[in-house]
């Protein structure tokens, strides 16, 4: 039962912090220009996801000069794929008449 409560209040928190306009987690590491490396090293050289972010480096933050994990590449990856998945069904997609 404890648990739950600390839980709950976990939960009021974040939600609290987010009406108040903060972001929960960590900064982001990735930007437009680092997808765009990224996809060229995956879709040109056939580099592996370790390869590629060997060959990046984080540019802004806390961070800075370092290289992204292989998990964020992976995310970046995925998620760029799927909202140009998304993209391409919804222009395909036949009108009804």
């Amino acid at each position: 039962m404890d648990r739950e409560y600390i839980r709950d209040r976990t939960f009021e928190g974040h939600e609290s912090a987010r009406a108040h306009g903060k972001n929960i987690g960590g900064a982001a590491v990735t930007d437009p220009a680092m997808l765009s490396h990224a996809l060229h090293l995956r879709d040109q050289q056939k580099m592996s996801r370790r390869d590629i972010a060997a060959n990046l480096v984080i540019t802004k933050g806390k961070k800075k000069g370092q290289h992204p994990s292989p998990a964020t590449v992976l995310r970046m990856l995925r998620d760029h794929d799927e909202h140009a998945t998304a993209m391409s069904a919804a222009a395909v997609q036949p009108t009804d008449r």
